[in-house]
């Protein structure tokens, strides 16, 4: 028998190892498991070994960084200094070296405080990114050539975002106590390794997987500082904040809320007050740059100004940009308040944050960090999640060669504009597939992989197997529902502490 759960959700205990094995579930993992030995057997015994997942999954994350890092040896080697065009033939341009010198690290100057020459008066980053980058350069031999300075610089960001890396894989691992190993979507993802050193982002995405982790853990005043700090590093984990407030109000959790949100909110003054107050125009530099930037790469935007004789304007842009991001908003939000069971939180983080890059007017390949973490708590499906990666490389590979192609001059090497349009086609496509699956599986949480092994939302922290009381449309007329699963029933009632039983 099976029907859609009930809106009104609660813990369900069903008869399975306290881990959940992909080999067992997914034909993709189970199918790529041959190259070390084939799927897990009805017989295994795990957590008898050193080689836990948490300890797997941190060193495999760390050896694709440094696969990634490899990759970027044709520009370390040269094509960062000699050459406008090479870095992006070899697809290994980083903006790192190049703002060691271009914003004023190499001169000793002050973030923020102290004013650049040329067009980019003020660092254009967020406060904590700048403090990342200015302890990178502290750690930066001072003495040769500057190229040997750059070269330093990209190494010493590359170690701290290493570790950022390997935070990102084990706060992963462990949100999800009963499925650990989805964290080896993070470790193998091939665009998060391709564009782990194209820029800071990793710091954020750090921060922000370490806010996941302490909310799934009930844990709501760290989970908000956590949350301030990654946005002293980028903007976009504030977004988180909107979904999680629509959840705790049908869950009636508004209190939890109430904490997750001071927290971010004094975690964000304490790092930001210092330099708004004495350093205010170098401060908004970074604000005052976004709603200025015109229409960049890898945005649909970017295809609708190549393609008209009367582009719009960067103000049109900007409020046309915000207009679709708030009715994305609005959607995530009904969804949250209507769907038949409460959505897991990492399924609506996932479509804020993915809301956002698609309506945006700038997409810039490393912004893909951004999703691949959400994406593994919300979709652990290896076949949907690969699909995705498959579009963000071929975007990644694009971007690069379409640069080839404007700074080749004559000869022309590289993607023209039309191609490279079809590269950003491929990467909207992928993501709003991606989001077309997790919306599937929040109107049909049977289908949800979390929630097909007998979970409610283990990212939740309170919201786990909390009963709602407040919700509309279908959710608000709440039936109790069973749902079969393979060789298990589940069940979802009103009752804290329902169990399931076997077929």
């Amino acid at each position: 028998m099976c029907a859609m759960p009930s809106g009104e959700s609660t813990r369900a205990s069903v008869h399975e190892p306290d881990a959940v094995g992909p080999t067992r579930e997914d034909e993709v993992a189970a199918a790529g498991s041959e190259l070390i030995g084939g799927p897990l057997g009805r017989r295994v015994r795990p957590g008898r070994s050193w080689w836990t997942p948490v300890r797997v999954i941190a060193l495999v994350a760390i050896g694709m960084f440094a696969l990634g890092m490899v990759q970027k040896a044709p520009c370390f080697n040269g094509a960062w200094f000699f050459g406008a065009s090479a870095q992006y033939t070899h697809a290994c341009y980083s903006d790192i070296p190049h703002l060691y010198q271009g914003r004023g690290f190499a001169d000793g100057l002050v973030p923020y405080f102290d004013q650049l020459p040329g067009d980019m008066q003020y660092l254009e980053y967020p406060v904590l990114t700048g403090v990342f980058m200015q302890v990178a350069a502290w750690l930066t031999t001072d003495g040769g050539s500057i190229q040997h300075q750059e070269q330093w610089y990209w190494m010493v960001n590359a170690g701290m975002l290493m570790a950022c890396a390997a935070v990102i894989a084990v706060c992963v691992t462990r949100t999800h106590a009963r499925r650990p190993w989805d964290g080896l979507l993070v470790a193998l993802a091939p665009a998060f390794a391709l564009t782990a050193t194209i820029n800071w982002d990793l710091l954020a995405v750090a921060l922000t997987a370490a806010a996941m982790l302490m909310w799934s853990r009930g844990r709501a005043l760290a989970f908000g500082v956590l949350l301030g700090l990654a946005t002293a590093a980028k903007l976009y984990p504030f977004l988180l904040l909107g979904p999680l407030l629509v959840l705790c109000w049908r869950a009636g959790r508004r209190r939890e809320f109430a904490k997750a949100l001071g927290g971010a909110a004094v975690a964000w003054a304490v790092v930001n007050a210092p330099v708004m107050l004495f350093a205010f125009d170098g401060w908004s530099k970074f604000y005052t740059f976004s709603q200025e930037r015109g229409v960049d790469f890898g945005s649909f935007w970017l295809i609708l100004a190549q393609n008209s004789s009367d582009p719009l304007s960067t103000d049109t842009v900007n409020t046309l940009a915000t207009v679709l991001m708030l009715v994305c908003c609005l959607g995530v939000a009904a969804l949250a308040l209507m769907a038949p069971r409460r959505p897991r939180f990492a399924q609506l983080a996932f479509l804020i944050v993915a809301a956002f890059i698609l309506t945006n007017k700038v997409y810039s390949p490393q912004y893909v960090l951004w999703l691949v973490p959400l994406a593994a708590l919300a979709r652990p499906k290896w076949r949907d999640f690969l699909i995705w990666q498959a579009c963000e490389v071929a975007y990644f590979l694009g971007i690069w060669m379409y640069l080839a192609y404007t700074t080749s001059g004559d000869a022309h090497k590289g993607l023209p504009a039309d191609g490279y349009h079809w590269a950003i086609a491929l990467h909207l496509l992928g993501t709003l597939y991606l989001c077309v699956m997790v919306v599937r599986d929040i109107l049909q949480p049977e289908r949800d992989p979390v929630r097909r092994s007998g979970g409610d939302d283990p990212s939740g922290g309170v919201l786990d197997g909390a009963e709602d009381v407040a919700a509309f449309g279908p959710a608000a007329r709440p039936a109790r529902h069973v749902v079969a699963v393979e060789r298990v029933t589940v069940e979802w009632g009103r009752a804290a502490g329902a169990t399931g039983r076997s077929l």
